[in-house]
């Protein structure tokens, strides 16, 4: 039986990491293909708070069974920055290579790199909201590395590796990745429901 299920984005590299492992039985709608044009708040101090706005939101206006996904690059030696900033770490707009330039600036003079990856998926239905999260852990390089992936890949080595996510092929990326722990912890739950 299929299950149609709103994604909430338009983001089409989180769309594409999590269609690879979705089994056929569910259909994974974005927001364009439910009509659904207007931006989702992300007022939130937590990812968690991030997640759970998107996915409310875009439950109100479909009425469909969706899930939200919020995710932060947390970095130790800077308290956990960008955290749930990490999207505008350099301001309201900023592009992904400024955020970058700003987060390697930040570690200039800091020696501790480790950092993790952080996702939360909302998934909320009439009666239900639940949480899932999905976290790898790893380091911050010193300069950009490889053109593959979206976002912060070009400067997260992910821990027992020594190239960033952006030198890994799509697949040995998405095998590991932190989107990819909290979905399959929601797939469990859903074949569960």
């Amino acid at each position: 039986m299929l299950k149609k299920i709103l994604f909430a984005t338009n983001n089409l590299n989180k769309i594409k990491e999590i269609q690879a492992i979705t089994p056929e039985y569910i259909q994974l709608l974005s927001l364009k293909e439910a009509n659904i044009f207007e931006d989702l708040p992300e007022t939130g101090q937590t990812i968690e708070a991030n997640s759970t706005q998107k996915a409310t939101r875009a439950y109100e206006l479909s009425n469909l069974t969706c899930i939200a996904e919020d995710t932060g690059l947390e970095v130790e030696g800077l308290n956990d920055e960008p955290g749930v900033l990490s999207g505008r770490y350099a301001g309201e707009n900023s592009s992904s290579e400024e955020n970058i330039e700003k987060l390697l600036k930040s570690l200039n003079q800091i020696k501790n790199r480790k950092a993790r990856f952080k996702t939360v998926i909302t998934f909320k239905t009439a009666d239900i909201i639940i949480q899932f999260d999905g976290i790898i852990k790893g380091s911050i390089s010193k300069e950009r590395k490889g053109s593959n992936g979206f976002g912060y890949d070009s400067v997260f080595i992910p821990e027992g590796y020594e190239e960033t996510f952006a030198e890994m092929d799509f697949e040995k990326k998405n095998e590991m990745s932190h989107r990819k722990k909290a979905f399959v912890k929601f797939l469990s739950y859903l074949m569960g429901a």
